[in-house]
């Protein structure tokens, strides 16, 4: 068992999972603070792959796998996360006023299915502490997105102000934002996913991040709940080219609980909330299958949602994403997980026909072939199960 694993289940697992989630971001920002270990970190877990470079909705990136939203609501850890070897940091969620989020306990874990179950409900410190926080960022930085979402308070009707609100501050601080209407957890946020709905609120937030950079253009991205009906799928999709966006994130966490592994009491016990991680990874390939398959080469895909390993990255490529992303997999394998990744990808990438990791992207959808994560895979003859 690694370091992490046995911190993992001799300390962290026996931990309130929020309250385990501060210890353990705090040590890595402490560690970010201290130049020595700041380089140890950076050489330990940062290994170069020139080879994943890539490019994105005009930006360009060391590599294609980043961290999430959720993980670093506050921006606090930017700087750290990035020396442990992720590619690009999504801060958030934000909101344009400050608000607590939902009454504890809001996180839990189901460690038989490598998933967590949280009903969080955007706590985070408000639009201009953000703002101010990422203006403060001193020297290099990586690639930061900004993921907004809906404040608890305003009402439906007003949630496209309340994000131009938010975009206001923060879109001169992001290399690219995301709005979120897929988190479960703020009531009534899925349904402004309708496309007519999700119209006039998208407008707005382009019109704002326009206002607030005159001199560069914000790439804007919008993430989707994986328990969309493919229908509504392929309506946003569609509505996305239509208003020009740049990108869709495929997918957020899901309110199913089929076929998980926990026991029933288990599950039960979680209660309602957003379930992430492995379970997840099926859907959520699905969903990005289908959105590349209605609008691959319009739209930058960003696949995220049961990733685990990097078999599960490279099929998200293969299925038609230029990016991936992994949150709940940092929590079960700890702070080596972004380099396993990356050198996992690199050799894949080095076993497979393609030159650059953007002639893989998609390359699996293109064929019409399916790179499950059990089964053989066309591009390396291997069965990836053995």
């Amino acid at each position: 068992m690694t370091a992490y694993g046995l911190l993992f289940s001799g300390v962290l697992r026996r931990l309130d999972p929020e309250r385990a989630h501060r210890l353990a971001f705090g040590l890595i920002r402490a560690a970010g603070r201290v130049p020595g270990p700041r380089a140890v970190v950076r050489a330990a877990y940062a290994p170069a792959h020139p080879e994943l470079r890539v490019s994105a909705f005009g930006l360009d990136l060391p590599g294609p796998f980043g961290l999430a939203a959720g993980f670093d609501k506050n921006a606090v850890g930017v700087g750290p996360l990035a020396a442990l070897g992720f590619d690009f940091v999504e801060i958030g969620t934000v909101t344009a006023r400050p608000q607590p989020g939902n009454p504890r306990p809001r996180l839990f874990r189901l460690p038989a299915d490598r998933a967590l179950v949280n009903r969080m409900g955007f706590n985070n410190e408000g639009a201009d502490a953000v703002a101010a926080r990422l203006a403060g960022l001193a020297g290099p930085r990586p690639v930061v997105g900004v993921n907004i979402g809906k404040s608890k308070v305003v009402p439906e009707s007003e949630a496209a102000a309340d994000y131009a609100a938010a975009t206001a501050r923060l879109a001169a601080h992001a290399d690219y934002l995301v709005v979120n209407v897929s988190s479960p957890n703020t009531p009534g946020l899925r349904d402004l996913q309708a496309a007519d709905r999700l119209r006039p609120l998208l407008a707005a937030v382009r019109a704002a991040a326009d206002r607030a950079t005159p001199d560069r253009r914000v790439p804007l991205l919008v993430k989707i709940a994986p328990d969309l009906a493919d229908e509504d799928i392929d309506a946003v999709a569609d509505l996305s080219v239509d208003l020009g966006l740049d990108g869709i994130i495929a997918t957020n966490t899901t309110i199913a609980r089929d076929g998980l592994a926990s026991e029933p009491a288990a599950v039960e016990a979680a209660g309602a909330g957003g379930l992430s991680g492995a379970p997840l990874r099926a859907r959520s390939l699905a969903v990005l299958r289908r959105l590349y398959a209605r609008a691959g080469g319009r739209l930058s895909l960003v696949g995220v949602g049961g990733i685990e390993t990097a078999d599960d990255a490279w099929d998200r490529l293969l299925a038609g994403a230029t990016l991936v992303q992994g949150y709940s997999g940092f929590i079960y394998a700890g702070p080596s997980w972004a380099r396993a990744i990356h050198r996992g990808l690199a050799e894949r990438l080095a076993a497979s026909p393609y030159a650059t990791l953007a002639d893989a992207v998609g390359a699996g959808a293109r064929a019409g072939a399916r790179h499950d994560s059990a089964g053989a895979s066309p591009e390396t003859g291997k069965d990836r199960s053995a």
